[in-house]
């Protein structure tokens, strides 16, 4: 029963044989802005809010704050277009921090964008909850939380499934954000495009009185002060470059097409919405959003004889812009869990975080991912205010980060690129936007929240270097392991034994060609000498993030288990012994080796299993986590199939090590 619920909430698995998969489960351009972009153009509702209230009084400097923002997103968003040709593989800020800056860069800008896209989740649920009940009876109010949190649930639920099933089932209310807010945007510019006159006069005028009350520095220091706290508006730009694997191919050209749907999407809606702020001549209302105060202003009174058109328009508005917030959680739960991936790969996360599901979905990743969130909204209970602070830090470190990198490369490589002139002033020009946001909101509101956003992603990075340093240390003792490759033979004499099935069989699981197979090997020859005379050696390759990239790389990573298999037969017959290999390819390397040695075991009738677990020497409950039980697992799984199998130790002193190279795996 409970694998039937299980098929039924996630799907069935993946076929990897399938020649259309990649096809199937990419994303077009406009699939990929919703799922991606959905996080950007959602922020219009908080963003441009948050700026707008800052003014105070100075409502004036509206226009020129609009025209700031609609600039700011666009340069930002060219400056990743770049990005985007520069690490066609994606990776985002975390990968081009590692690349330009080094790799403490880099596991600062990926901790800043993990912490960042956990409060994407959290702030676009909550703004979402705000909107949602901004037309609802107050009496309602204390339910927010729990629809919040059962929002979260569902979306882990939806991603787990695959990122292209998500994003298709929440395309509707994209589409619906898109239409209602063209409505809403343009109806509020042209209700007051006969005066247009007036509100240059308006404007003119409040600047003057301005001028004489604060002077003109003031009026830089308000205005600045607004453009920066308006810096939720760009948080969801980066996700596009952070997502290009998703993405249908020619990907570089897909990602390129997204942003540009972002971007103009994104600038035309936050500008639009700061405008009709202005021309409506609304003021904040306590319990109420920017939004709703505006719509209301706008269409509220609408009636066509007993109809009350302008309230339900109100009403499906502001519905479209919550339910638009809950799917911009979806950025945080795409690319998220890759950044998680990404890290792990080198070791800076558990190596587990880079496994795919059956479903090809980072499982490990989401579930981390929604289940910090849900942590986030409770400890916040909520408050969009102090999401928001928390949530415009992050984004504007892995910004600031990825502009120095890309600065740092046209200046190092002028000589090489002639083309250096063309994209330098942008990314420094972005640089100096970024940082300059950075600071003004670090300064501003560091005590209403700014500190705790600081706090957590230090924590993160502290812990990314405990791992990475355990991951050192336990490496380092396994290749001490391959001094015995020295003292093989490097000759075979005679012909290879032939196999006979009806012997006594070893069935060795290794993985790559190396000391810790190799020991595996010659301590089965020591423990049960003689009695052995077939060596079987059987690998799965596991399809991680890393290698889940198309087609030719599963082709490749199919090779590769195959060529390092080889090398253990290979060994075997120079040791005079009777070998042979097989191997498989999949997610899961615990179900696979299982399904491989009960295949093997049937043309095999007399196997005993070989398996090797490390084993440290005080056990931590950490090594759980950093180490998968594999050997365990395996070894369950066959015996309750009535198949034998012995796991060897492989005994493990950590040490500390400071000379391994950057990417590294135990």
């Amino acid at each position: 029963m409970f694998e039937r619920l299980r098929r039924f909430l996630f799907g069935k698995p993946r076929d990897l044989r399938d020649p259309s998969l990649f096809h199937q489960i990419s994303l077009v351009a406009f699939l990929a802005w919703i799922g991606l972009g959905a996080d950007g153009l959602s922020s219009s509702s908080y963003g441009p809010d948050e700026a707008y209230r800052t003014l105070g009084e100075h409502t004036y400097l509206a226009v020129w704050l609009a025209l700031a923002t609609a600039v700011t997103v666009f340069v930002i968003s060219y400056a990743y277009s770049r990005i985007i040709e520069h690490f066609p593989s994606g990776g985002g800020g975390y990968v081009v921090a590692s690349k330009l800056l080094g790799h403490r860069a880099g596991v600062v800008s990926g901790s800043a964008l993990l912490v960042d896209y956990m409060l994407t989740i959290t702030t676009s649920v909550a703004s979402g909850g705000d909107a949602v009940f901004s037309f609802l009876p107050a009496s309602w109010l204390h339910l927010k939380l729990t629809v919040d949190v059962v929002v979260i649930f569902l979306l882990i639920v939806l991603n787990l499934r695959g990122v292209r099933e998500s994003v298709t089932a929440l395309m509707p209310i994209f589409v619906l954000f898109l239409i209602t807010h063209a409505i809403f945007i343009v109806a509020g510019l042209v209700s007051r495009a006969g005066e247009v006159g007036a509100v240059v006069h308006e404007v003119r005028v409040g600047t003057a009185q301005g001028l004489r009350t604060v002077g003109l520095w003031g009026l830089f220091l308000v205005f600045i002060k607004a453009y920066s706290m308006g810096g939720g508006t760009y948080t969801g730009i980066e996700a596009v470059s952070n997502g290009i694997q998703i993405m249908r191919e020619p990907r570089v050209q897909t990602a390129k097409r997204t942003m540009v749907y972002m971007a103009i999407s994104l600038a035309v809606t936050a500008g639009g919405i700061i405008l009709v702020y202005m021309l409506t001549g609304i003021r904040p209302i306590e319990g109420k959003t920017m939004n709703a105060v505006a719509l209301d202003a706008i269409a509220g009174k609408l009636h066509l004889g007993s109809w009350r058109l302008g309230a339900w328009f109100v009403v499906l508005t502001l519905v479209s812009e919550g339910a638009l917030l809950f799917v911009a959680a979806q950025t945080g739960f795409i690319d998220g869990p890759r950044v998680m991936a990404n890290m792990a790969t080198d070791s800076w996360f558990p190596h587990r975080f880079a496994a795919l599901s059956d479903r090809l979905t980072m499982k490990n990743g989401v579930l981390l991912m929604g289940l910090s969130s849900l942590g986030l909204l409770l400890v916040t209970r909520g408050s969009v205010d102090a999401l928001v602070v928390m949530y415009s830090i992050n984004v504007f470190i892995t910004f600031s980060l990825s502009e120095l990198g890309m600065v740092r490369f046209w200046i190092r490589n002028r000589k090489t690129h002639p083309e250096w002139r063309q994209h330098l002033p942008v990314h420094l020009t972005g640089l100096v936007m970024c940082a300059s946001i950075l600071l003004i909101t670090l300064s501003e509101k560091f005590t209403q929240g700014g500190w705790l956003t600081l706090a957590i992603t230090t924590l993160v990075i502290a812990l990314c270097f405990l791992i990475r340093f355990h991951y050192r240390s336990v490496l380092q003792q396994l290749q001490r392991l391959n001094e015995v490759l020295s003292e093989l033979p490097t000759t075979s004499h005679g012909e290879p034994k032939a196999i006979d099935p009806r012997k006594p069989t070893a069935l060795l699981l290794v993985s790559g060609y190396g000391g810790l197979g190799i020991h595996s090997l010659l301590n089965v020859q020591r423990l049960f000498p003689g009695y052995f005379q077939n060596y079987v050696f059987v690998s799965v390759g596991v399809i991680d993030s890393a290698s889940f990239k198309g087609a030719e790389e599963i082709d490749r990573l199919r090779e590769r288990t195959e060529r390092e298999l080889d090398r253990y037969v290979d060994l075997a017959h120079r040791l005079g012994l009777a070998a042979a290999c097989r191997s498989a390819i999949g997610t899961e390397a615990v179900d696979e080796t299982s399904n491989l040695c009960q295949a093997v075991a049937k043309e095999f009738p007399h196997t005993v299993i070989f398996g090797g677990k490390l084993i440290f020497e005080q056990e931590r409950w950490y090594h759980r986590i950093l180490h998968n039980e594999t050997a365990h697992a395996i070894q369950k799984r066959v015996q309750f199939a009535g198949l034998p199998m012995v796991v060897l130790p492989v005994r493990v002193r950590e040490q500390a090590s400071h000379h391994r190279p950057a990417r590294e795996a135990a």
